[in-house]
């Protein structure tokens, strides 16, 4: 199991928004397990915080070229570049505090200063495991001449077809299974670039007020306007790579996957986002409901048990990698009421502690890379105590918290209640197992 990773100390961004004009910081800070990528707009009351998660994504024509994440109403903008990096060097966890809703860019209009920045920052390994989205069948987004389709791979990888009627520009194709290297010589020097003959109508429309030769290729009739010429020959498609890769990020992890894109931008990549977001779930998460709390049609995606041994009913809380509280209603069907006893009706204790380990492993399962494919065995019950009987129209609330985390061995400690009143404790230790 790989491990999470965030930086090892805070480092600062200082640039231009290339639409606004406005000059702006980025500060980078570390942040704990499971806390994902963040953005704090410090330029606002309360400082909200942004996510960077797949409902986040404002799909807008009017958009135009950038991508933009919205929640509660706070928007930021133009952050593909700085997600293509990060997503590109492998951290996981990170808050970014922003002065301006449009996000800094460096000078010369590539990633290779904010991947130079993120580097000197340096990396800290965390205890918990990476999560990749793995890619488990064909999704294909199309709207006219756009293609986007994602297929297995092992790794991630990206191939890209541009298609553009200029003669400086033309048909270009490029494919890497990207890992941090690649990403650094490959990807993250290609710069944005603008057909000179759109720059007018760009301007007119409100974008493009902070770009110039410095942060831009400008592409005229005759080629490239820029002294020094281009830093690759395809160096247009490549900078199309790090765009989508910025886009990908908003999934909310790294891929294992390949992704095959023809003529698309941002507002496609969103889109395609947000497809690949309903139609391959993480670790059975479903669109509308809120954060943290699963019915049963997403446990049982993730958990193999079934009747007469699924003997949780909901989750109501998940605090990725520390918590998760889970609910069982208990009625007089249940099966082991027939012989438990007849005429006093009483759930068995083992059953208890096993709705409990069920609970724990939702969580636990939601740790891993590829939860379908693993099983989680109960290898330990320490600490065992029972306080009162449970009995039919109980409702039991498990409650959670992860003790001890260390390679695929997990321990938890949990207590079950009904009514507010502790009915059963204990101290679970349990193994993530390949199927």
């Amino acid at each position: 199991m790989l491990q999470q990773r965030t930086i090892a100390r805070e480092v600062t961004l200082h640039g231009v928004g290339i639409h606004t004009g406005v000059a702006s910081t980025v500060t980078f800070k570390p942040a704990p397990e499971f806390a994902g990528l963040v953005f704090v707009r410090k330029d606002l009351p309360g400082e909200p915080r942004v996510h960077v998660r797949p409902e986040n994504a404002v799909y807008d024509q009017g958009a135009g070229r950038r991508t933009i994440l919205s929640e509660g109403g706070v928007e930021i903008h133009t952050m593909e570049h700085l997600l293509a990096t990060v997503s590109g060097l492998g951290i996981d966890n990170l808050v970014m505090e922003t002065s301006a809703m449009e996000i800094a860019e460096p000078e010369d209009g590539s990633a290779a200063p904010i991947a130079a920045l993120l580097r000197s920052a340096g990396t800290v390994e965390q205890k918990a495991g990476r999560r990749h989205i793995k890619i488990s069948k064909p999704v294909t987004y199309r709207h006219g001449a756009v293609e986007l389709t994602a297929v297995p791979h092992d790794r991630f990888r990206i191939s890209f077809t541009i298609d553009y009627d200029h003669p400086a520009v033309g048909t270009q194709y490029a494919s890497w299974d990207i890992d941090d290297t690649v990403f650094e010589r490959e990807i993250a020097p290609a710069r944005t670039f603008v057909l000179e003959r759109d720059i007018a109508a760009l301007r007119a429309s409100g974008l493009i007020r902070g770009g110039s030769l410095e942060n831009a290729v400008v592409i005229g009739d005759k080629g490239v306007l820029n002294e020094g010429g281009l830093r690759f020959p395809d160096e247009f498609v490549r900078h199309k790579v790090l765009d989508l890769m910025g886009d990908l990020t908003l999934l909310g992890g790294p891929i294992l996957g390949h992704i095959i894109a023809a003529r698309s931008g941002h507002q496609s990549h969103v889109e395609f986002v947000r497809k690949l977001a309903k139609e391959i779930p993480r670790a059975g998460r479903r669109d509308g409901r809120p954060r943290g709390e699963w019915d049963i049609s997403s446990i049982i995606e993730l958990m193999p048990h079934r009747y007469p041994l699924l003997l949780i009913d909901r989750i109501l809380e998940l605090e990725e990698g520390k918590r998760v509280v889970g609910q069982k209603n208990v009625t007089i069907n249940e099966p082991f009421f027939v012989g438990h006893f007849p005429g006093h009706p009483v759930m068995p204790g083992v059953l208890i502690i096993e709705a409990m380990a069920q609970c724990g492993g939702v969580l636990l399962l939601n740790m891993v890379d590829d939860p379908t494919g693993k099983l989680v065995y109960f290898i330990g019950i320490d600490d065992a105590k029972f306080r009162k009987p449970v009995l039919p129209g109980d409702v039991l609330r498990f409650e959670l918290t992860v003790d001890k985390f260390k390679g695929r061995i997990c321990r938890m400690r949990g207590t079950a209640t009904v009514d507010g009143q502790l009915v059963a404790e204990a101290l679970l230790t349990s193994s993530i197992v390949e199927k």
